[in-house]
C-alpha cells in the first residue's frame, strides 16, 4: 500500500486493510510516497493506492469486499523486500 502523511484518505484505507489482512493472517506493508522520487512523481495524486501480490487493486479507496476476493483469488505470493510499484 502506497501512503503519504497527512492524508485522511490513506488512513481510513489503512485501517481497512490492517484489519482485513489480520483478521486473514495476511502480512502486508505500507511506503510513503513521499520517501522516493519515483514513487512520487508517478502516485502523487492517487495515494493510497493498494497492491495485492504485485497486482494494482485501486487507487483513493479500499472496498474490503474487492480485497478480499483478490486476497482469496490467489495463494499469496512472497513479497521481496525490494520491490517497488
Amino acid at each position: 500500500m502506497l501512503t503519504r502523511d497527512g492524508c485522511h484518505l490513506c488512513v481510513e484505507a489503512e485501517a481497512t486493510v490492517r484489519s482485513t489482512c489480520e483478521e486473514l493472517g495476511v502480512g502486508w506493508r505500507s511506503l510513503d510516497v513521499d520517501t522516493d522520487e519515483q514513487l512520487r512523481s508517478r502516485f502523487t495524486d492517487h495515494v493510497p493506492v493498494t497492491f495485492v501480490d504485485q497486482e494494482l487493486l485501486g487507487y483513493w479507496f479500499v472496498e474490503e469486499s474487492a480485497l478480499r476476493a483478490a486476497l482469496a483469488s490467489n495463494a499469496p505470493r512472497a513479497l521481496s523486500d525490494d520491490w517497488q510499484p
